[in-house]
């Protein structure tokens, strides 16, 4: 008997961590009376006098932004990582010693438009945006060991400014979870001799079951 997935609660194979997740979706038909967050404002300016990301407005650390017309990237101000950080005597950490860890934060404004999200911008735009991101790899990846790009999109997710930007982390350690991820990749492309993710992407289209 095939088990109904959408209806009963079930594990999930994770092939990239070698694990299994519980998943519940039956779960999802109970009543909510938690918190509800509000919804994104739909009518921002293009530009905005108090935003810290627009073009030629200066920054909370008094620093003014250039007038930019396309992508505009540049050190976190409130960078989680630092350059220069000492090193422990010590690579083996004890109970409570930490190890020092390396990198950069760096944010990068889609656009100069404080309004415009980056699926709302035009093709040619958002290419822009890609190349920078590939000029980021291509500039950090050869000083640092992981280069990371990402989007804290809503309050909700920590996106502490509306003006649509991304960010850019480099360090020279490999986090926890890409460092599982790519040892898993590596045994099965040396078991199979196929690349896990696209195995995964045919299964996934094959049993049509949700949109990759």
């Amino acid at each position: 008997m095939e088990l109904p997935a959408s209806e009963f609660p079930h594990r999930r194979y994770n092939p990239l961590k070698d694990e299994w997740v519980l998943v519940s979706p039956h779960r999802t038909k109970r009543p909510w009376q938690g918190q509800i967050e509000d919804a994104a404002p739909d009518d921002l300016p293009a530009y905005d006098q108090d935003c810290y990301l627009c073009p030629g407005n200066t920054r909370a650390n008094g620093e003014r932004n250039p007038e930019y017309e396309s992508t505009f990237v540049f050190t976190n101000d409130f960078s989680a990582l630092l350059p220069d950080v000492p090193k422990a005597d010590s690579q083996t950490p004890s109970l409570l010693s930490p190890l020092g860890v390396s990198g950069t934060c760096r944010v990068l404004c889609f656009s100069p438009r404080h309004d415009l999200t980056l699926p709302e911008m035009r093709l040619s735009e958002i290419r822009a945006v890609i190349d920078v991101w590939a000029e980021q790899f291509a500039e950090l990846g050869a000083k640092y060991r992981w280069v990371q790009v990402f989007e804290n999109k809503g309050a909700i997710m920590g996106c502490s400014n509306h003006h649509p930007h991304g960010q850019v982390w480099a360090m020279d350690e490999v986090p926890n979870e890409p460092a599982q991820e790519d040892k898993h990749q590596r045994r099965y492309y040396l078991e199979r001799e196929q690349p896990l993710l696209l195995d995964y992407q045919a299964a996934e289209l094959e049993a049509g079951e949700r949109i990759i």
